[in-house]
């Protein structure tokens, strides 16, 4: 055997990135799913003729069955793995997306984002499962910050795509075409995925080695300590922490083209343009967040401090920016304000699934499900409070930002309190 044939062996194939590529474009077609309605919810307003604290009871639907649904779609990616699972979410999501072009009135969409709320929930939390089994120890937060960056730029140019698609077919067909993508998606991912890396015959004996602790977590289980996660101190931190940070961020993809337009008098296109910063700027947050984080480790700060740094710098960052955006009259000046808010909001992200991937271990699914349940109830609570707020104080937006960032602080002492590095079950 040459000395180049046996290096090959030596090296470990890289078969595993291509869950990463998957998880990528599946959080990317999540976002544009999620964030079409709030550019088309001008629209929808007037063809279904939504007041404001209406559009707030459409918006918070989807929040409300994403939150109800997320643990239990974590869990059943914990028993049957997130082959079958993710086939399932994906296909019922799209088609209710489709059907978001079809409502008539106050209840069918309702209705409709509830159910596309239910199909989505548990998306991430297997993602995550993917990650846990899929990837060695050092791979898996920085993954999340890739997943997560990427979301957030589908999320961010979402705006733009949705103004030209819409401008070609109208909204109702926008939603169509958006649902179609999620159904290529679910057929390729079951094509190439499965549950255990090991089956998959691309690994060569060397990724399979370096896969050999990770892929132990692969097995269908069912056995989840109930009682010890509700028990759980930091299952309760991870999940309230969740709860300040989606508080907050629910307002970038629900109400913030109606803010650019009644409270910055912009035109569409510009609310288009504008409606990028946010998320285009979250988005950097999580690759900072992980650089910032492995910078600390070198310093020889612990993990668990590493993590409770870039929360809590992250916590105060987005309540800060968020207060001074209400002090500048002109629109770019509070744009940006509002973008690094976004850009604080997310460097707590990685710190969050990472934590949810260590102390979940082969729990994974639920815990990061429940996590995000949790979260994604502010998404319920956000969108409705934020739309009686408005209608209260005939359109007084600053009191919306006070609210959110007095939220975001509380984000700070749940970090304190949770331990982010021990696994429930040793």
């Amino acid at each position: 055997m040459s000395p180049t044939d046996a290096a090959a062996i030596e090296r470990p194939t890289r078969v595993r990135y291509w869950v990463i590529v998957f998880a990528v474009t599946l959080a990317i077609i999540t976002y544009i799913d999620r964030v079409s309605i709030s550019y088309a919810a001008l629209f929808i307003r007037h063809d279904l003729h939504l007041s404001q604290p209406e559009m707030g009871w459409a918006f918070g639907a989807f929040g409300l069955a994403y939150s109800l649904f997320e643990m239990p779609g974590g869990y059943l990616g914990d028993l049957l793995g997130p082959r079958k699972v993710l086939l399932r979410i994906v296909l019922w999501w799209s088609f209710f997306t489709a059907a978001t072009g079809r409502t008539w009135n106050l209840a069918s969409i309702t209705t409709t984002q509830f159910l596309f709320g239910a199909g989505e929930a548990g998306c991430f939390p297997n993602l995550t499962k993917a990650f846990t089994t899929w990837l060695p120890a050092r791979e898996k937060v920085r993954a999340q910050g890739i997943m997560w960056l990427s979301a957030r730029w589908g999320g961010a140019f979402t705006p733009p795509l949705v103004a030209v698609v819409m401008g070609f077919v109208g909204w109702r067909n926008a939603f169509a075409l958006f649902g179609l993508v999620g159904v290529v998606w679910a057929v390729l991912f079951y094509r190439w995925y499965r549950n255990d890396p090991r089956e998959n015959a691309r690994l060569n004996d060397a990724e399979r080695r370096l896969l050999s602790q990770s892929a132990t977590l692969a097995t269908g289980h069912g056995d989840v300590p109930w009682g010890r996660l509700v028990r759980s101190r930091q299952v309760w931190m991870l999940c309230w922490q969740y709860f300040s940070l989606s508080y907050g961020w629910y307002f970038y993809i629900t109400w913030l083209p109606t803010y650019l337009r009644e409270a910055r008098h912009l035109q569409t296109t510009s609310t288009a343009w504008f409606g990028i910063l946010p998320l285009f700027f979250g988005g950097l947050g999580n690759p900072a967040s992980v650089v910032a984080g492995a910078w600390l480790r070198r310093r020889k700060i612990s993990v668990t401090w590493a993590r409770r740094i870039m929360a809590s710098l992250g916590f105060a960052g987005a309540a800060s920016f968020l207060v001074f955006s209400t002090t500048r009259t002109a629109a770019l000046p509070a744009m940006l304000a509002i973008a690094m808010a976004s850009f604080c909001n997310d460097l707590v992200m990685p710190c969050a699934w990472g934590a949810a991937m260590d102390v979940g271990g082969k729990f994974a699914g639920t815990l990061s499900g429940a996590m995000n349940m949790w979260g994604n109830f502010a998404g319920f609570v956000a969108p409705v409070a934020i739309g009686h707020l408005l209608a209260w104080t005939h359109s007084n937006w600053n009191l919306t930002f006070y609210v959110s960032a007095g939220v975001y602080l509380t984000g700070i002492l749940f970090w304190m309190l949770l331990d982010p590095v021990t696994p429930i079950e040793r």
